[in-house]
């Protein structure tokens, strides 16, 4: 039986100091007792000596110093997991609130993880189709690969995650997929918004939520993102599943970091924020990852909002150092009723030449990629320089590729949050806006794919 202490010495905001503990660990669980028998969770985040300071999980209004009691209950702390999960609704400490039954667990797991062995990898390939054109035809999501995407306050990241999770699948995979939701310090608004917008299409069927709220206290917060991995990496490598985790808004994770922080009275690095926030976050994010001899895997997109839309504030610059490549959302564009705003140029995905090109997508996938690309710059350039001189200025090609960047983001990646484009139908899309260029411009492409698809656009031989 777990030993009971009345020693609550000190307070600061969701911390509490105790003393004359014994044998208690780093990160231990532990629970506040009130005198009206209702109990608090809380963990220890420092031990020194007989001193622990733990750090409550719920609100600490109420707690009395002289009357409370704390015991410590020798473990970590532990998501219940089963393949019930899906279809459920948790909240940050993986508490069911969908009004469905507890959880009857197949095991307990330890949300912290366990470290993969980098040797243990495999290399994140295969294309995992979005159903969202600027992503799957320019920058493609492959499984196993961490994709963040860039976006900031007031522009539309909340229906892009939930659009991606209704529609992101695994093309010609017979094993299960799965969608893994964690949203921290969203309002009520938003998060019935997410569990509604899966429910009505059926995709809540294949996918386990969880949801802490902005009024939530803000180590919850810290705890959501774990809990979310924890159910992944069940579901990838004990169920052998394919899953994606979406996960909405690490800028509201890495503020409940600070917060909790400054609580400690620890040293602040850039901007207030821990000096270990590169390390914390790295501890998220690597846990995505396909493992040899496992037939799961678990693909990570991570969103977060830039303070004042600066890529160099330390959550973007960090998250960009850890993951490979990231989505950009343009408030330009945004504001030109393009939607999902993604800007595909300053866009990246490091790995997308892993997961395209015969038989995976289709062979002309790379070449119409680097051609849309090149097509784009140029026509945004001719746009500007349509600006500044005139459009009596431009030549006839300057004039189809400025045509071309418009119809570009008006077909191509404005394609809206409810329309779900197969990689079939976004590369004949790319094919019937490069229609616009005559041949002679398409250098980018070998005459063998031009044969086979350019003339099925029906280009105009006279373009020029």
């Amino acid at each position: 039986m777990p030993k009971e202490y009345r020693s609550i010495r000190e307070v600061a905001g969701p911390l509490r100091m105790s003393s004359g503990v014994e044998n208690v660990k780093y990160n231990e669980l532990g629970e506040i007792g009130l005198p009206s028998g209702e109990k608090r969770r809380c963990k220890v985040l420092e031990v020194d000596g007989d001193h622990a300071l733990v750090q409550l999980f719920e609100s600490a209004a109420g707690i009395n110093l002289s009357s409370s009691r704390v015991r410590f209950l020798g473990r970590g702390m532990e998501l219940p997991v089963s393949p019930d999960m899906l279809s459920r609704v948790f909240d940050g400490l993986g508490r069911p609130i969908d009004g469905g039954p507890e959880l009857i667990p197949e095991k307990r797991m330890d949300v912290n993880g366990t470290p993969m062995n980098p040797a243990a990898r495999n290399y994140p390939q295969e294309f995992i189709q979005t159903g969202v054109s600027a992503i799957d035809g320019l920058n493609t999501l492959v499984r196993g690969q961490k994709l963040p995407i860039f976006s900031a306050s007031g522009l539309p990241h909340a229906q892009l995650a939930a659009q991606i999770a209704r529609q992101a699948t695994v093309l010609g995979d017979h094993q299960g997929f799965a969608v893994v939701f964690a949203a921290m310090g969203i309002t009520f608004e938003e998060s019935n918004y997410f569990v509604e917008s899966f429910r009505k299409t059926g995709a809540i069927d294949r996918t386990v939520l969880f949801i802490n709220l902005a009024n939530d206290p803000a180590v919850e917060r810290i705890a959501t993102p774990r809990m979310a991995l924890t159910a992944a990496e069940y579901l990838a490598f004990d169920r052998g599943m394919q899953v994606l985790v979406i996960m909405t808004d690490i800028t509201n994770y890495a503020d409940a970091l600070r917060e909790v922080s400054a609580a400690r009275k620890e040293v602040p690095g850039r901007r207030g924020y821990p000096g270990y926030m590169y390390t914390d976050l790295a501890s998220l994010y690597e846990r995505a990852g396909r493992l040899k001899n496992r037939d799961g895997s678990i693909t990570l997109i991570p969103i977060l909002t830039m303070p004042e839309d600066d890529k160099t504030h330390p959550i973007p610059d960090l998250t960009g150092y850890i993951t490979e490549g990231q989505i950009i959302l343009s408030r330009e564009l945004y504001r030109k009723g393009i939607t999902p705003p993604i800007d595909v140029l300053p866009s990246l995905s490091r790995l997308k030449d892993k997961g395209i090109g015969k038989g995976r997508t289709r062979e002309d996938h790379a070449s119409t990629m680097n051609q849309l690309f090149a097509a784009y710059a140029r026509g945004k350039d001719a746009k500007e320089l349509m600006v500044i001189l005139g459009e009596a200025a431009l030549t006839r090609i300057d004039k189809l590729y400025a045509e071309f960047a418009d119809r570009f983001e008006k077909e191509y990646v404005s394609q809206g949050y409810e329309t779900n484009r197969g990689i079939e139908e976004t590369l004949d899309l790319g094919w019937k806006l490069l229609s616009i260029l005559p041949r002679s411009e398409l250098k980018r492409i070998g005459d063998d794919l031009l044969d086979r698809y350019y003339r099925e656009s029906g280009i105009r031989s006279d373009a020029v």
